[in-house]
């Protein structure tokens, strides 16, 4: 089956999904696909790109792949507006158009987030092309976009009462705001979470701590993406420096992008909004409000939470019933997790499942279960929360199309039943062929489509592979080599990869696969040397027959050995750290 890879998109999350299409394009079986990678530019172009590509350390590198250095800044594609009408240059990859996708591949993947990737609509493009696709459908993906919906119907699935508000921006821009600041803390006390609604990987966040306006002010408009920029800021500023402000104004991590609109005038390139303030500010102008051209017409406010935060995959039985997998307790090391700090390493400890009892996980995988379903999210979303100090579980931000690096929470969880990421790749093609059949279209083709796919994977699952074994030792520069490795050697569908830590000489452990997803060698060691949860068990055994239908025999104990001679059986080793 030939896969479409989408990535990129015209989205702030872009270079995210541009990591998750790489690992898509690295993990899926090689004997079940054919991977066919699609580049999604910030014009809603497809571009069928060249494999090399994906091996860029950001989009920018690679597109545009000209025009680059305008004016010495790293610019994305929405700075060249005539590049819309353009050709593609070769060594990127060639231009498609949706009405000839069924040429180029069978099923498309998203590895795609946020506003025209999330929302349905490339859903909407795929399904008007009887093109299948990943995730959730339509409906679900649209109430997955919208934080300030999600909030209504979570509270109609499950009762949560959770304060929250809605200011829109030309009330933002209208009123006093000391006066909206009142008013918010009256409703929602302090702190407060500020939030864009149609946004992810925590894009368009902000925790106002403080009985501070200013504070206020900042992360108001931040999460409407537009800044404020006072003459007297200005003109302190160097050449030097402005050109850095600039800079980090077109970086979609920190930046609102541009596109800048200051007015009714339109900014594409720093160098020229730069001359813009100059001039404006030397007509005494006293502030000017810069917008992105892709802002919020309204934020969502809530109050703050306290509790043990977590964040819960959720992906479908076969017959469709819900299966809630191990919720993931995130542990913050940062104050304000925000997208540096989320893809940062260290910000966070992980920790499954949330350290509370097993009746309060298990409350926890229910509730999750039940909003999945209710809203009408099918095949996976990963839905995150707060338990509280009560025992009260408040839910939020429904994800239906996950980050997907190989150590994305995710695939973590999906381990801990059984299923490497490139197994879990399979059950997110195959269970949206499944549920692709449900909407009634193409629905006899879908079906020998999945009769198809399903005979292969039975046969590989049948099939005697030789095993090749991976050692690495107490070092996590070591593991996470392993952990690369483990991955590639899954994906090649050649070998069985049988990962072994190596404590000391007389010391080995022969790793199941949730233990190749852990994020270092201390919490590797740290569940060799203990009983596996209770509720890891319970999980696991829910979710048997589905994982025994993509691995065959599941094995999730930890076998320890005095020598490498001992596990017996291995073809091949690889031997890290020699």
């Amino acid at each position: 089956m030939r896969i479409g890879i989408f990535f990129g998109g015209p989205s702030r999350e872009r270079e995210i999904s541009f990591a998750g299409g790489k690992t898509a394009y690295e993990h899926l079986d090689k004997k079940l696909f054919e991977a066919v990678p699609v580049f999604v530019d910030s014009f809603g172009r497809f571009i069928k790109v060249q494999p090399e590509v994906l091996y860029k350390k950001e989009i920018r590198d690679f597109f545009p792949s000209y025009k680059q250095d305008e004016g010495g800044y790293r610019l994305y594609t929405e700075s060249f507006p005539e590049l819309a009408t353009k050709e593609i240059e070769s060594e990127v990859g060639q231009l498609i158009q949706p009405s000839e996708f069924t040429h180029y591949f069978d099923f498309a993947f998203l590895a795609m987030h946020g506003p025209d990737c999330e929302d349905g609509a490339i859903q909407g493009l795929l399904e008007w092309y009887r093109i299948p696709y990943s995730g959730p459908g339509l409906m679900g993906s649209a109430v997955g976009i919208d934080k300030i919906l999600q909030n209504e119907m979570i509270a109609l699935a499950n009762g949560q009462q959770k304060k929250t508000d809605v200011l829109r921006h030309e009330t933002w821009q209208g009123q006093d705001r000391e006066e909206i600041f009142e008013k918010v803390k009256s409703s929602l006390g302090l702190p407060i979470v500020v939030k864009a609604p149609h946004q992810g990987s925590s894009i368009g966040v902000a925790i106002v701590q403080k009985d501070d306006l200013r504070e206020f002010v900042k992360a108001i408009n931040q999460c409407f993406f537009q800044v404020e920029v006072n003459v007297d800021d200005w003109l302190k500023r160097s050449d030097t420096e402005k050109k850095a402000w600039a800079q980090s104004l077109a970086n979609l991590d920190e930046g609102i992008g541009f596109p800048v609109i200051s007015g009714d005038q339109t900014f594409y390139l720093p160098d020229l909004l730069i001359e813009h303030l100059d001039q404006e500010f030397a007509k005494d102008s006293q502030k000017i409000t810069l917008s992105s051209n892709n802002a919020e017409d309204q934020v969502l406010l809530e109050t703050f939470v306290r509790g043990q935060e977590f964040s819960c995959g959720c992906i479908q039985l076969s017959d469709g019933t819900p299966l809630a997998l191990p919720p993931t307790e995130v542990i913050k090391v940062v104050e304000v997790f925000d997208f540096n700090s989320k893809y940062k390493p260290g910000a966070t400890r992980k920790r499954i499942p949330v350290d509370t009892t097993f009746e309060n996980n298990q409350k926890i995988r229910e509730v999750i279960a039940l909003v999945f379903h209710r809203l009408g999210i099918n095949v996976c979303a990963r839905i995150d929360g707060f338990l509280t100090p009560g025992g009260d579980i408040l839910l939020h931000d429904p994800n239906t199309i996950p980050g997907m690096s190989p150590t994305s929470l995710i695939f973590k969880q999906m381990a801990e039943i059984g299923l490497n990421v490139t197994q879990s790749l399979t059950y997110f093609i195959r269970q949206s062929i499944r549920e692709r059949i449900r909407t009634g279209k193409e629905v006899w083709q879908l079906r020998a489509l999945l009769a198809e796919l399903d005979a292969e994977i039975t046969a590989g699952v049948q099939a005697e592979l030789p095993r090749k074994g991976i050692v690495f030792g107490k070092d996590d520069t070591q593991y996470a080599a392993a952990q690369r490795v483990y991955g590639l050697i899954n994906a090649a569908g050649k070998y069985r990869a049988v990962p072994v830590l190596k404590v000391n000489e007389a010391e080995y452990y022969q790793l199941p696969v949730q233990l190749m997803f852990k994020e270092y060698v201390e919490d590797i060691l740290q569940e060799c040397r203990k009983t596996r949860d209770p509720l890891l068990v319970q999980t696991s055994e829910e979710g048997r027959a589905l994982a025994e239908f993509y691995v065959g025999d599941v094995d999730l104990e930890v076998h320890r050995f005095e020598s490498l001679n001992g596990i017996g059986e291995v073809e091949d080793w690889i031997i890290l750290g020699k």
